[in-house]
């Protein structure tokens, strides 16, 4: 049996004419995590969670391991704690640059030189996870800034400048308007949510994993939704050149925390915690490039592991009433051929990381 989980999603958006009436979303697979993990020292673990998560494989193994350590009772030192912090956010600008790579500047060859520069810093910051490697980290992080800057980015607000191909690819999707989205209600995962989440994991299991929800609230996490909670914005447009915003001013602003010498001041609020639940039981949150991300373990008397779950922050935004579905929804393609691809850049942009399928069925069909 594979370890590795399905990452793909499978998305089908039902049209009645140039309505969207509906949003059917096939979720993940994933293995059966406590049924192999079960009878485990905890730590014989760590390295298989980057063979079964490809995706913000740091960000699992910090949340495994304070989780492991919460059900021990064991504090950790400040040295340690600040070195995970650098470690997640190193993964995040990471994952959040690829995604720049990828799903922009694919095609642009003429900033090629700045784009290989980029790759090469992106390469590093995925290499430095040692606690003895925060010079080659900001080694990594000086290398990247000055690639965005070649590209435009070079404000620590992360405001493209005028001309560049970041700043030319958001007023394209700015005047887009064949995809007229309808108004909703917006809700975000955060750290004041940790306890119930994780009181929900441990009580309800996998069926919580698979469709989580607090009591109806099915809220959004993921960068565009730490901007709205960080600059407590209310939003108005929510749009994919409002989360690509979002996703570069992120960029900006942890290229200028990693480049600090010394990593004092705390990243954010939340983006690493660890809850004791009592003996053998322990729980711990993290804020991945994808969103908040969750681990919970129980420990027999010989400290073997004897149940792990995780909540990632996919399941949330993909949720069969989550945020994706609620955006969608009733929205009209006001051009029904260029407006399925303003539909495919709506979905992409709450997680650029994941992958997905996206079919059209006019509503009626098999």
């Amino acid at each position: 049996m594979s370890l590795a989980a399905r990452n793909q999603i499978d998305v089908t958006v039902r049209l009645a004419g140039n309505v969207i009436a509906a949003i059917e979303i096939l979720p993940r697979a994933r293995p059966p995590l406590s049924r192999l993990f079960a009878g485990r020292p905890p730590a014989s673990l760590l390295n298989m969670l980057p063979r079964i998560f490809s995706l913000c494989a740091a960000a699992h193994q910090v949340a495994f391991l304070s989780a492991s350590e919460a059900a021990r009772g064991e504090e950790i030192s400040i040295a340690t704690r600040q070195h995970r912090i650098a470690l997640i956010v190193a993964e995040r600008l990471a994952e959040l640059l690829r995604s720049l790579l990828v799903g922009h500047f694919a095609l642009d060859t003429t900033s090629a030189a700045a784009i290989r520069a980029l790759m090469d810093g992106v390469s590093m910051l995925f290499g430095s996870t040692e606690p003895s490697a925060g010079q080659v980290r900001r080694g990594a992080t000086a290398r990247v800034a000055g690639a965005l800057a070649a590209l435009g980015i070079s404000d620590e607000d992360g405001a493209p400048t005028l001309a560049s191909p970041l700043a030319r690819r958001i007023a394209a999707l700015e005047e887009d308007n064949t995809l007229n989205l309808v108004q909703m209600q917006h809700s975000f995962l955060s750290v004041a949510d940790d306890c119930d989440v994780i009181e929900r994991l441990l009580a309800d299991g996998a069926e919580f994993c698979h469709r989580p929800d607090l009591e109806g609230r099915i809220p959004e996490t993921g960068a565009w939704a730490r901007q709205m909670m960080r600059d407590q914005l209310s939003p108005v447009r929510w749009g994919p050149a409002e989360r690509l915003k979002a996703r570069i001013a992120e960029i900006a602003r942890e290229c200028a925390w990693l480049q600090a010498s010394a990593y004092v001041e705390p990243a954010e609020n939340g983006i690493v915690e660890s809850y004791r639940l009592g003996r053998g039981r322990g729980a711990a949150a993290v804020e991945c490039a994808r969103g908040r991300l969750y681990h919970a373990v129980e420990l027999d008397r010989q400290g073997q592991m004897s149940r792990f779950e995780l909540l990632a922050p996919t399941e949330w935004n993909f949720h069969a009433r989550g945020p994706v579905v609620r955006s969608l929804e009733g929205a009209v393609l006001t051009a029904r051929q260029q407006g399925r691809g303003a539909v495919r850049a709506m979905i992409a942009s709450f997680e650029p990381c994941v992958g997905f399928t996206l079919n059209f069925r006019d509503v009626g069909d098999a």
